[in-house]
């Protein structure tokens, strides 16, 4: 299933030597990092609205677009998914307490 996280992931390095009128990532690496915060932002809040109408339809579209935007936070930041995916592998089997309790924030 990672393949399909890599193969976007190519996609959206290739966008950053597109031009901005011809790819929506490429419009949105020019806008900047404020841009794309906004719309993980407006995708998470889209997200929470489909699962309050428990639609799961709906959830399952506004979690694409929520993942798809934060892998286009990753790549404007040089980030892989890889990156994402290595630090789940690292908690996985630890409590959520245990890994909360220790993170040095």
């Amino acid at each position: 299933m990672s393949d399909i996280l890599d193969r976007i992931a190519e996609t959206l390095e290739a966008r950053k030597s597109a031009s901005a009128e011809s790819s929506y990532v490429a419009k949105l690496y020019a806008k900047g990092t404020d841009a794309i915060l906004k719309k993980i932002g407006e995708e998470a809040t889209e997200t929470v609205m489909a699962a309050k109408d428990d639609q799961n339809e709906k959830i399952i579209y506004e979690v694409a677009d929520l993942w798809f935007h934060t892998l286009v936070l990753l790549a404007h930041k040089g980030l892989k998914p890889a990156d994402v995916l290595n630090e789940l592998a690292r908690r996985e089997g630890l409590s959520g307490l245990t890994e909360k309790a220790n993170r040095h924030e």
